[in-house]
């Protein structure tokens, strides 16, 4: 028979013979989205609620960022409204789109100022709430808290989200307050893996803190690893995507390749799409565009 997903729309083909006696909910291995396995021929299609993916790990140069900016810039020019929410210190987002915002993430947290005077849009369809330095001071208001303090995040973005099809939070490296907060938040994970022996080792020690968050929020999951500088001049790369494939299976995603151009594109503030429309970073991001929505047509 076949499933699909109510949220992300993904196919699945389940073998009857294999669902358990008196199963009725079934989860999407796609988005991660539980919903009813059998339905009422009549019932209502249910309404895609807004997609919170977070784009992680605790290690810098796997191209946490340009993944980030790219899906985010990718989905907007499929069509769907996309917030990206920036969470580094660094507040590189921004930058990567040509952006100088005066206000964001931090003001939205402090309640210092209203939603449309930190998110700003930054192309059609794609709105910023921007990082920076000034989020150092988060991390310190969230330390502070008796309890709750995972939860600021959730507490600023809730309200806001309902404007948007997707939220896509870019983090920051390393393990810090903010990090956590954004696990408490998503419920879809994306992890970019450079193809060196040591970004394996940082996804090994990720999974190991991932589970200690699971073990008090299960809604977040990790559902897509995403190898990212894959050099086929280079044999080393190749042999450590195939240990990925053998570890994670259908979670890996195909590869982005190598590509000059989009290293180039921050420094003109446009995306990979608008620098080089015809590159191998603008094919092979438009293929994670086409995964995480499972429309095959998008781009056509």
């Amino acid at each position: 028979m076949k499933v699909i997903c109510p949220q992300c729309r993904k196919e699945h083909n389940v073998d009857e013979s294999k669902i358990p006696a008196g199963a009725k909910v079934a989860q999407c291995r796609a988005c991660g989205h539980r919903f009813p396995l059998f339905e009422p021929a009549a019932a209502e299609p249910e309404k895609p609620k807004v997609r919170r993916i977070g784009v992680t790990l605790s290690k810098g140069g796997v191209g946490k960022t340009t993944t980030a900016v790219s899906l985010a810039a990718g989905l907007a020019l499929a069509g769907y409204k996309v917030l990206l929410v920036d969470t580094d210190t660094q507040g590189q987002a921004a930058y990567v789109l040509g952006m100088k915002p005066k206000a964001g993430l931090t003001e939205l947290v402090t309640g210092e100022l209203p939603p449309e005077e930190t998110i700003v849009q930054a192309r059609e369809n794609l709105w910023l709430l921007a990082g920076g330095r000034s989020l150092a001071g988060i991390k310190r208001l969230i330390d502070r808290k008796d309890f709750g303090g995972e939860l600021t995040l959730v507490e600023a973005l809730e309200p806001i989200e309902k404007d948007y099809d997707y939220v896509i939070v870019d983090t920051s490296p390393g393990w810090d307050p903010l990090t956590v907060n954004v696990l408490f938040y998503v419920y879809e994970l994306i992890t970019p893996v450079s193809l060196e022996v040591m970004t394996l080792q940082g996804l090994v020690e990720f999974l190991k803190s991932l589970s200690s968050i699971q073990k008090y929020r299960a809604d977040v999951t990790l559902n897509y690893i995403l190898p990212t500088f894959l050099d086929k001049r280079i044999k080393n790369p190749d042999a450590i995507l195939d240990k990925l494939k053998d570890l994670y299976g259908e979670y890996v995603c195909t590869p982005i390749r190598y590509n000059v151009r989009l290293s180039e594109s921050p420094a003109y503030g446009k995306t990979i799409y608008e620098y080089a429309p015809g590159s191998h970073g603008s094919q092979d991001y438009r293929d994670l565009v086409r995964k995480i929505t499972g429309r095959t047509d998008l781009f056509a």
